[in-house]
């Protein structure tokens, strides 16, 4: 979402948590920095952490990649709660409800085909914000 929203010129803030604990703190896995590094993104850099409840205020937007998740974010959801939350390809046409396929277990393969699910509903989303 950063690389298409500042390829349009547009400043947006975006951030990216899960709603386990297991790898806070550690880097994206080798094969997404790989995949992401082919597109000219550099993420070997981030960290992960835990949705919280400030993020429910803090961002419009919190999108959430399959329906385990999605449950899980809209389940710790607090009372004030200003975020749309939804299915990251809710924001596709044509692809609404469905998730993003997790490539964790697969192949490096697997990382290509999340990229292009992702790019492509950030190209929506940013087409819909604007």
């Amino acid at each position: 979402m950063r690389k298409v929203a500042q390829d349009a010129g547009l400043s947006v803030e975006v951030d990216s948590a899960g709603t386990g604990a297991w790898h806070i703190g550690e880097a994206p896995d080798p094969r997404a920095i790989s995949t992401a590094a082919r597109q000219g993104v550099a993420i070997g850099h981030y960290q992960a952490r835990q949705i919280e409840d400030a993020d429910y205020t803090r961002f419009t937007h919190i999108l959430a990649l399959d329906h385990d998740n999605l449950s899980t974010v809209k389940a710790r959801a607090p009372l004030e709660n200003k975020a749309a939350i939804s299915l990251l390809l809710d924001h596709v046409p044509g692809r609404e409800g469905q998730a993003v396929a997790d490539p964790y277990y697969g192949a490096e393969s697997g990382f290509a085909e999340t990229w292009d699910d992702v790019f492509a509903a950030a190209r929506s989303l940013l087409a819909e914000l604007q």
